[in-house]
């Protein structure tokens, strides 16, 4: 069981969210385990406790939505996330040390033989709770952020360890009293400049400078990561396919809410300051049109020129103070519905001042899907 929430960092995790699982399954004699079953899932929230100080609220049962919001987005948004986990997984499972990890991915990611005749019909109740970052989170943590950087080899055994080690600021998302222990979501942030020596974030830099073209942008790149990277938090969020996205707004409040708490909490002064960031920089991925440049004016097309895989993409590129494109290297979805339309990364910078305009928004974004 999880722990209660409190501020006193050693004592938590947060927020336990009841979700209930709807799938199908023809052939009742054979079983199908939770993770086999994962990619292929939608989740939908029947409740929530909230952070304290914050009065608890009940939903009822949503309807099954992707995690995307227009119409035509919400069309395709499952088929290409569930290609990327899909793809992604099949990744890890190549490069991740560690027979036993290895195996438990291979269930995930390989069928049994009929189960594409399986179908279940019920429902299934799932226990999503919030805790710290732990080293027994290290293979999961690695495996949603496999493909963090593009296909770039980089040091991220080294970026999980930081990640896993900052444990006052920072949340992994697990079902309850699993003893799988898999991870179902990721959210910290990292500040440039106290982690600067370290090998991951000195690939991380180089990273994004060298896909940065746009030459009005460059400049102010190279401000956040060199002269203001004391100020900097690297915004890290990466979750499962169809997570349930009522997850997201106490999930983004956690992480800023223990962010303001650690400029007061942690043990020295040193601490305290690397914790109050003016500035955020996110590294994301969306589904951007062919032809989005001359799709501006043309308000009676039904293909927008943008798809955000991820609901708060949206609201942080509206808020960004700049941002750039870069092209991806990862393998394109083939589908019909997303023929026109290219896997595309973006950097966006983020003033920390607007982030509590961030976490209303996502608030009323959630609520109103």
């Amino acid at each position: 069981m999880a722990a209660p929430f409190a501020r006193i960092s050693s004592e938590k995790k947060t927020t336990t969210t009841k979700a209930t699982v709807l799938f199908s399954f023809r052939n009742r004699s054979k079983s199908l385990s939770f993770a086999h079953i994962l990619p292929k899932l939608s989740f939908s929230c029947i409740s929530m406790v909230k952070m304290p100080r914050k009065q608890a609220r009940h939903h009822r049962l949503l309807p099954v939505r992707p995690l995307t919001f227009s119409p035509f987005a919400r069309s395709v948004a499952r088929v290409a996330t569930a290609y990327l986990v899909k793809h992604h997984m099949h990744d890890a499972m190549q490069q991740s040390a560690g027979d036993e990890f290895k195996e438990k991915l291979k269930n995930i990611d390989r069928p049994s033989e009929s189960s594409e005749d399986e179908e279940f019909d019920g429902v299934v109740q799932a226990d999503f709770a919030f805790f710290d970052p732990k080293p027994d989170d290290f293979h999961g943590v690695k495996t949603l952020l496999q493909s963090y950087l593009n296909n770039k080899q980089w040091d991220l055994s080294g970026f999980v360890d930081l990640i896993l080690g900052q444990t006052t600021v920072g949340t992994v998302v697990k079902l309850e009293d699993d003893e799988d222990n898999g991870v179902f979501s990721i959210i910290t942030a990292l500040n440039l400049g106290r982690y600067k020596d370290h090998k991951c974030i000195t690939e991380l830099k180089e990273f994004l400078l060298n896909i940065c073209h746009e030459k009005d942008k460059i400049g102010n790149l190279r401000s956040l990561l060199g002269d203001e990277a004391q100020k900097v938090g690297l915004l890290v969020s990466q979750s499962v396919v169809n997570l349930p996205p009522e997850l997201l707004p106490p999930l983004y409040d956690a992480l800023f809410d223990e962010i303001s708490w650690a400029t007061e909490d942690e043990p020295t002064e040193e601490l305290r300051n690397s914790f109050r960031f003016k500035f955020y920089v996110v590294v994301s991925k969306f589904y951007k049109h062919k032809n989005a440049n001359q799709k501006r004016s043309s308000s009676t097309d039904k293909d927008e020129a943008l798809l955000y895989i991820k609901p708060e993409d949206e609201i942080l590129h509206k808020l960004s103070m700049w941002s750039f494109l870069f092209p991806l290297q990862t393998q394109q979805v083939a589908t019909h519905e997303l023929k026109n339309y290219q896997l595309t990364g973006i950097v966006m910078a983020v003033k920390a001042e607007d982030i509590s305009s961030f976490r209303q928004q996502l608030h009323a974004l959630i609520n109103e899907s």
